[in-house]
């Protein structure tokens, strides 16, 4: 089952209704309504922000979001002086995930540097490795090698910083 992909003409016409559907609350069981990339790029939707993704970073999730939670909701400059001075294992991963999506908000979307900051960041469970740890009287157990997926969104801020 396709979904019809709207030409210009009717984005046009209906503009302010979908760009309010697309950012409207919803509640967590509900779908939101969701447009093609074409369709977003058209109405220029995800240009007033700047994302970054990391992959199955080897490390564990719970570890990640000990950090994630220190940073979310400060501005960019302060986020990386937290990074730079934590002793954390994932800071080195998160510094550069968070560089990365300055770099996407200031080329591709020609955001301000000095007004970004963390909106979202968060870190997911990612594949876990299975491996075998030998033990007693021919008994084995597992060792669980675990990963995560971070994800980061900055935007600017409103007032001037």
């Amino acid at each position: 089952m396709s979904r019809k992909v709207m030409s210009k003409v009717e984005l046009e016409e209906r503009r302010e209704e979908l760009i309010a559907a697309h950012k409207a609350e919803t509640r967590r069981n509900q779908k939101t309504a969701s447009l093609s990339k074409k369709e977003r790029k058209y109405l220029g939707i995800g240009r007033d922000e700047g994302r970054a993704t990391v992959r199955h970073l080897r490390m564990n999730s719970k570890k990640v979001n000990l950090l994630t939670g220190l940073i979310r909701g400060k501005s960019l400059q302060d986020a990386l002086a937290i990074v730079e001075y934590s002793s954390n294992a994932a800071a080195q991963p998160i510094k550069k995930l968070l560089d990365s999506a300055a770099a996407n908000a200031v080329n591709n979307n020609g955001l301000n540097p000095e007004r970004l900051y963390v909106a979202e960041i968060n870190a997911t469970e990612g594949p876990t490795m299975k491996r075998i740890r030998p033990r007693a009287k021919g008994a084995a157990s597992w060792i669980l090698k675990r990963s995560s997926h971070i994800n980061v969104v900055l935007r600017e801020s409103e007032e001037e910083a």
